[in-house]
Order: C-alpha cells, then sequence, then structure tokens
C-alpha cells in the first residue's frame, strides 16, 4: 500500500490515506445501487474489520471496491500500462495509472455518449453520496468536499484535470518530488495507453457486473 504524507497539506493533514485515485472508475462500477456506491467510494479509508461497523449493503459496496482493486492491480494491461510510469515513479506507476483510466473512462463514448452524459453522471453521484454523509467517517468526510467542489469526477475528462490530478499526488505522497515527468509520459503515449485501456474495461465492467450480483445474492 502506498501512503500519503503525515500533515503534507491542509486538505489532509494528519492523515495516512491509501494514495487510490480512480473514483470515477469505482463510483460507475457501482451501477447507480446507492448503498454499493457509498461503501465502494469510502472502502479505502475503511480498514479490516471495520468494514462490519456499516449496513451490510454498504459492506458490499466495500467488498465489490476490493475485489475490483484486486481484478485492476492483477490484469496484463494494468501491468502494461503501468511500465510507462515505473522507471521514474516505482510504487507510485498504479496510482498514476489509477488516474489515466478514469481519463479514459470519462472519454468513452460507449460508456458516456457525449460531456453531457459525465456530467449529469457526476452530479447524481455527488447527490447520491450527499445522502449518505453519515456514514462517511472522518477521513473520507474530510476529503470529500474538495472532490465535490473541485468535481474531481467530473475534471478527470481533461488533461487539465489530469495533470491536476498529477499535482495533487506530489502534494500528498511520501516519495514524489515533482510529477511534470508524469504529466509529460502521459501526454506523448496517450494513444498507446487508451489501447491498454481498452483492453481492460470491458473485462472489469463485466467483472463488477459478476460480482456485485454474487454480492447481493449471499
Amino acid at each position: 500500500m502506498v501512503l500519503l504524507k503525515v500533515g503534507s497539506g491542509k486538505s489532509f493533514a494528519g492523515l495516512n490515506l491509501s494514495l487510490k485515485m480512480n473514483y470515477l472508475a469505482h463510483a460507475f462500477l457501482s451501477f447507480n445501487n446507492p448503498p454499493v456506491l457509498l461503501g465502494s467510494m469510502i472502502s479505502d479509508f475503511i480498514k479490516g474489520k471495520k468494514q462490519f461497523d456499516y449496513p451490510v449493503p454498504v459492506q458490499k459496496g466495500i467488498q465489490l471496491h476490493r475485489a475490483i482493486d484486486t481484478f485492476t492491480d492483477n490484469h496484463a494491461a494494468t501491468h502494461k500500462l503501468k511500465e510507462f510510469f515505473r522507471p521514474q515513479y516505482r510504487l507510485y506507476s498504479g496510482a498514476f495509472t489509477d488516474i489515466v483510466y478514469d481519463y479514459f473512462l470519462a472519454n468513452d463514448t460507449r460508456e458516456f455518449p457525449d460531456e453531457a452524459a459525465l456530467k449529469i453522471f457526476t452530479e447524481k453521484t455527488y447527490m447520491l453520496l450527499d445522502t449518505g454523509n453519515e456514514w462517511f467517517g472522518e477521513k473520507f468526510g474530510l476529503m470529500y468536499p474538495f472532490m465535490r467542489t473541485q468535481n474531481w469526477l467530473y475534471n478527470y475528462r481533461t488533461e487539465w484535470g489530469i495533470q491536476k490530478s498529477f499535482v495533487g499526488m506530489k502534494k500528498r505522497a511520501a516519495y514524489i518530488e515533482e510529477t511534470e515527468t508524469a504529466f509529460t509520459i502521459f501526454c506523448n503515449n496517450k494513444m498507446e495507453m487508451e489501447k491498454y485501456y481498452n483492453e481492460f474495461f470491458p473485462s472489469v465492467k463485466s467483472f463488477a457486473l459478476d460480482t456485485l450480483s454474487h454480492l447481493m445474492n449471499t
């Protein structure tokens, strides 16, 4: 697990958080199920048996998120995409890959036919999360206002948003000194990276659907 700095910025001062960044994908792969969405979005902040402190439908979202992360980390396309970032960023290559996946998802016309469709989806996601805010917990509760006001989910669609996400990693990660190189790598290799996204996303979508179906029936 990659950890953020303690006290590295006003937004996240004093917190150790998992540096997982693919929030758009996890929201999308919750398939419009409100408690599953909530569990999936807070999952990185819930450790061990703490998941059992939540209502069962939220627990299923936490479990779905963890299953998706494992599937993603073990997918051949993810391994290939990480290699673009690994020489410069080593253990952080997965965090950059997460952000890149969200960029291509946000621009995937098979899932979001146009910019308006993405905007509707992200606004609905925030609305559904707002209704479950009593379950946010301290850490997600601290981060969420920044996600919402800065519209992270929608802004993944732009190069500007990706660049800003990379810079945010530098502010919070323990051993990243700069992210300009990462952004240059992304811009220079976008077409090849998109091929890996296209290999990956249909399979993770199918996996998530099957996993959620199993979770909802157990």
